[in-house]
């Protein structure tokens, strides 16, 4: 058995939950042909996090389909423990293509009905969650159903009864859900989480607020312990009821900021699972998710380790 091997067969001490999709970008030099990737925050996390040394697994379903092999493969390659990814021979893996015209990019889903949609509590891996030190979701994971909802609720529960924590990214997307019942969905979320990532967009339209020490404020009160407002190009500000601090940006030539936000939250919580501060895993989050930038997509840019610690010894 490999080391690797070994590491999957482990349970993971970071599990994410929510949707992964395959990805088709309509490419710049001839717009009839699309070029096939991966999307999905919590998927997006999950490797990053793997990337940084921890080990990760990923709790969703895929459809028995092309997709669902691909993703599955993805993962796999990935070193995420795929252990708890439910295989729906009733229902797709979920798609999305991406064009591209003067007005920017535009995004068209094809993930109604998916199988990662249909997740139920009752699908729950309950050992994994026993023994996981952190449970990563966001308001996708929320948002793609009621189900998929009642699920996550009850992960999050499971997760803090035996212990362990539940990292949460605010990620509002209205195409899924109307802005009134996110808001009360994420508020009651919100008194579930240990560790709050939250983007500026986001976090100002959830709670209404544009004072940066008052969103900190207002997410502390729900009994969040660590707030990491992200900040983009300024760096992140972070915050426990006993300080707070900005941390400062990494400076890079940036090129696609695609999936930044997922890199800067995997990294933040393998290190807060490896023993780090908040705010020394917020440096390495901010160096990695800098360096992830220097690249095109998702996932491919995503730094390893040894790539953020020599950034940082540098």
């Amino acid at each position: 058995m490999t080391q690797a091997d070994s590491k999957i067969m482990q349970m993971p001490q970071v599990l994410a939950m929510g949707e992964a999709m395959v990805e088709f970008n309509q490419s710049p030099e001839d717009a009839r042909r699309y070029l096939q990737g991966f999307g999905g925050d919590t998927s997006n996390f999950a490797i990053a996090a793997s990337r940084q040394g921890v080990r990760t697994g990923y709790v969703s379903a895929v459809g028995d389909d092309l997709f669902g092999r691909m993703l599955l493969d993805l993962w796999r390659d990935e070193h995420v423990d795929t252990r708890f990814v439910r295989v729906d021979s009733q229902a797709p893996s979920g798609v999305y293509f991406v064009s591209h015209d003067d007005n920017g990019h535009h995004f068209d889903y094809l993930r109604a009905g998916s199988a990662a949609s249909r997740y139920r509590a009752q699908d729950l891996p309950r050992e994994a969650l026993a023994g996981a030190q952190f449970l990563h979701l966001s308001g996708i994971s929320l948002a793609i159903s009621v189900s998929a909802c009642d699920a996550a609720f009850d992960a999050m529960s499971k997760i803090r009864a035996a212990g362990g924590k539940v990292s949460f990214d605010t990620n509002l997307r209205l195409k899924l859900w109307p802005l009134a019942r996110a808001r009360a969905t994420m508020r009651e979320a919100f008194s579930l989480t240990d560790v709050c990532l939250p983007s500026w967009d986001d976090v100002t339209a959830v709670t209404g607020l544009e004072d940066r020490d008052a969103i900190l404020d207002a997410l502390l009160s729900y009994g969040v312990k660590v707030v990491a407002l992200k900040l983009g190009r300024e760096g992140c500000y972070v915050a426990t009821p006993e300080e707070r601090r900005i941390v400062a940006p990494y400076p890079v030539q940036a090129v696609d900021a695609t999936g930044a936000g997922d890199c800067f939250g995997g990294a933040f919580v393998a290190r807060l699972a490896l023993g780090d501060d908040p705010f020394t895993a917020a440096r390495y989050a901010n160096v990695c998710a800098a360096l992830s930038t220097t690249g095109y997509g998702a996932v491919a840019p995503v730094p390893r380790a040894e790539q953020v610690l020599r950034a940082l010894a540098n």
